[in-house]
């Protein structure tokens, strides 16, 4: 019978313990690819599931993160885990700003994953630029036609721009500090096309020299007859300097503002005497000359009556004169106003420039 010293075989009991604790242990650690925000490191857990390794690596999760597999998934060895952490893009998109929670580690992919389409569009920053987990503010601007209407010219192109004013000023078309734009400058552009009308205005300052009428009095004299006038003193007009702001639009005068009047002379006023002396309405004889019966003409037009009015209230007098034919033969004031004698002398003048004709019915009693 063979023995074995009593210490060999404690030492082999020792032995057979500590490979079985190593197997043991092998069987518990595991390896994976833990990768946050893109940055893969290799880690080595004993736990059993994702949120454990999570929790070792001191990884707290908030409402925008997320991590693949999920939380309660079993840990195995080789695994891989992907930690995105959620971060805010603020978007200002043709002038209308929202905000977006995304995992994306570039403005390019977060763009992609938000669905929001930048083609051809012009970006604040670099497409390719990090997304880091403080956030970033991007405004973009996508193509727009407009046209444009100023200097007499109409220019159609295509602008990024998100207001008139942008597209003004991207395309390089000059608005002054008064012109006119419409629409107005802070007007979104449309997808649909935007016309954009420029009026240029320019103000100049001129001073002209401009006269004063002169005033007329008017003063009662019995010594002319009602209705007849005569001027005693003449006026004489004055004359001022005027200072006007004058507005052009597009070259045309548009309005004109006067800013000073300086008096260079001062106007003389006219002095006229009003006849206030009845007239003589006497029905006399009416004389005759040339041979022409004038009585027989005056009968005919107004029954004798030197102060006879038609009935429509145009002809007036022995021989129904209108106002106008009166006052081309000399007559002043109303001719029902003149004496018999003087109505007789305004119709022979009248019949010496056009015969019986001024008389077209009873011209043949003359």
């Amino acid at each position: 019978m063979i023995t074995f010293p009593v210490r060999r075989i404690a030492q082999a009991a020792v032995v057979a313990t500590a490979v079985a604790a190593a197997v043991g242990f092998t069987s518990f650690d595991k390896a994976v690819a833990l990768s946050v925000d893109g940055k893969t490191s290799s880690v080595h857990t004993f736990g059993d599931n994702v949120g454990d390794l999570l929790a070792k690596q001191h990884i707290t999760l908030g409402p925008h993160d997320t991590v693949a597999p999920s939380l309660n998934s079993p840990l195995h060895d080789g695994e891989k885990i992907a930690v995105r952490y959620g971060r805010v893009l603020s978007v200002t998109l043709d002038g209308k700003q929202k905000s977006y929670w995304t995992t994306a580690t570039t403005v390019a992919s977060a763009l992609q994953q938000l669905g929001i389409r930048a083609d051809g569009a012009r970006l604040s920053v670099s497409r390719d630029m990090p997304l880091g987990r403080q956030g970033l503010s991007v405004t973009i601007g996508t193509p727009k036609d407009v046209t444009i209407k100023a200097d007499g010219h109409t220019r159609t192109a295509t602008t990024t721009g998100a207001t008139v004013r942008d597209a003004l000023a991207e395309l390089k078309v000059p608005v002054g500090p008064i012109d006119k734009v419409k629409p107005g400058l802070g007007t979104p552009l449309t997808a649909q096309g935007t016309t954009i009308t420029i009026d240029r205005l320019t103000q100049k300052t001129v001073t002209v020299t401009e006269p004063i009428a002169a005033p007329v009095t008017k003063r009662s004299d019995s010594s002319l007859t009602k209705g007849t006038t005569k001027t005693v003193t003449a006026g004489k007009a004055g004359s001022k300097r005027v200072t006007y702001a004058q507005t052009f639009v597009n070259g045309k005068l548009a309005s004109r503002v006067a800013k000073s009047v300086t008096v260079v002379s001062q106007p003389v006023a006219s002095v006229i005497a009003v006849g206030t002396k009845a007239p003589t309405t006497s029905s006399g004889p009416i004389p005759s000359s040339g041979g022409l019966n004038w009585a027989a003409l005056a009968q005919c037009e107004s029954g004798g009556n030197p102060r006879a009015v038609d009935p429509s209230g145009t002809y007036y007098g022995l021989y129904q004169f209108d106002q106008g034919t009166w006052n081309s033969v000399g007559g002043s004031g109303s001719p029902i106003d003149a004496s018999s004698a003087e109505q007789t002398q305004r119709a022979q003048i009248l019949y010496s420039r056009v015969g019986a004709s001024a008389w077209p019915v009873c011209g043949k009693n003359l």
